[in-house]
């Protein structure tokens, strides 16, 4: 039986999504359980690249309907029209669930970073083009008041960028106040899904940067549970706090990122190529979420500032999160996922491509 599949059945509230927008993706994850996707400039470059084929009379022709449209330009509406293609993918998904699930997520123009108020009308944007989006934007100090913001506005927020407790916890409670902001109004809240990523890999990506830079002995398998600690410490307190915003998980490396969190009220956001491993693989389907992570791997880690800082819940201030290594490294592969983006939108602009 499909891992995924037996994963659905036996603990319904672990949802996972498709970490791609490309159609052969979506179909393959939505056959075995998949109520989601998602989209950022990496993502989108990557699509373009599998499927060009498929896109190039759509790029010439969002050229040839505004002369005066930059790549830029097409480069947006190219991200909304991928968007859009898996809305309808999921929209069966969306409408059996009442709302709740089948969304893909849209995220904002990451150079916005800065601008809480561009960020919020981005969204808000992003939001009325269909039901099923969902629109992420980074857990940044100027994030909190765009997501306090799109929030109120009704958005169903997906926030990224994120790698500690401190930011989740942070953007729980703007996400809470946009809420009751709208409460307070008679506006409707039913149909809002908020979600808060936390970005596993990243976190023991960085981590093992740090070990490395500043020639630290740890126990290497230490540095595998590193995401997996701050997100178990963060789902305790979201369920103690009973914040409305769910967790859900992120840039997949190893196979405890899946396999130390099923059984929660959470969702995951996975590859193709890792949703094919771990449905293929021996793990035994059970209940997760509650283990502690191994007292040794954690001892370890707490050794570590870097870890510290996004363990503790005052590990950060807002003001600090920008300035975290992750958020730094993965901000640059965002910038470089959608310069990427541009360099192969670029040729098209002169009627067709460039000999490559």
């Amino acid at each position: 039986m499909s891992k995924m599949l037996e994963m659905r059945e036996k603990f319904p509230n672990t949802q996972f999504w498709v970490d791609s927008c490309a159609k052969a993706d979506l179909e393959y994850g939505i056959g075995i359980g998949a109520v989601g996707a998602t989209t950022n400039p990496v993502i989108v470059s990557q699509v373009l690249q599998k499927e060009l084929p498929e896109w190039e009379d759509t790029i010439r022709d969002l050229f040839a309907q505004s002369p005066s449209a930059t790549e830029d330009d097409v480069a947006w509406k190219l991200i909304e029209k991928m968007g859009l293609r898996g809305c309808e993918l999921l929209r069966p998904v969306f409408e059996q669930s009442g709302g709740q699930c089948g969304k893909i997520s849209m995220q904002t123009n990451i150079k916005y970073y800065h601008d809480w108020e561009k960020m919020a009308d981005q969204a808000a944007y992003f939001s009325s083009l269909a039901p099923n989006i969902q629109v992420k934007m980074p857990i940044s100090a100027a994030g909190l008041k765009a997501f306090e913001e799109a929030t109120y506005r009704g958005v169903s927020v997906n926030a990224t960028v994120s790698f500690s407790l401190a930011q989740a916890l942070a953007l729980a409670e703007a996400v809470e106040r946009g809420l009751k902001r709208r409460e307070a109004e008679g506006l409707d809240t039913a149909h809002m899904t908020p979600v808060c990523t936390i970005m596993l890999g990243r976190i023991d990506d960085w981590l093992k940067k740090a070990v490395a830079a500043d020639q630290l002995a740890v126990l290497p398998e230490a540095l595998e549970w590193g995401g997996v600690a701050v997100f178990k410490k963060a789902y305790q307190i979201f369920k103690a706090r009973g914040y409305r915003t769910r967790l859900l998980t992120a840039a997949y490396r190893n196979i405890y990122h899946w396999s130390q969190l099923i059984g929660g009220d959470v969702s995951m956001t996975i590859t193709a190529k890792y949703l094919k491993t771990f449905d293929h693989s021996d793990t035994e389907i059970r209940s997760t979420m509650d283990d502690p992570v191994p007292q040794c791997w954690l001892d370890e880690l707490m050794k570590l500032k870097e870890f510290r800082r996004a363990y503790e819940e005052d590990g950060m201030t807002p003001e600090e999160f920008e300035h975290y290594g992750a958020f730094i490294t993965c901000l640059e592969g965002f910038f470089k996922g959608y310069d990427t983006l541009l360099q192969l939108i670029r040729p098209y602009q002169f009627g067709k491509p460039l000999a490559r």
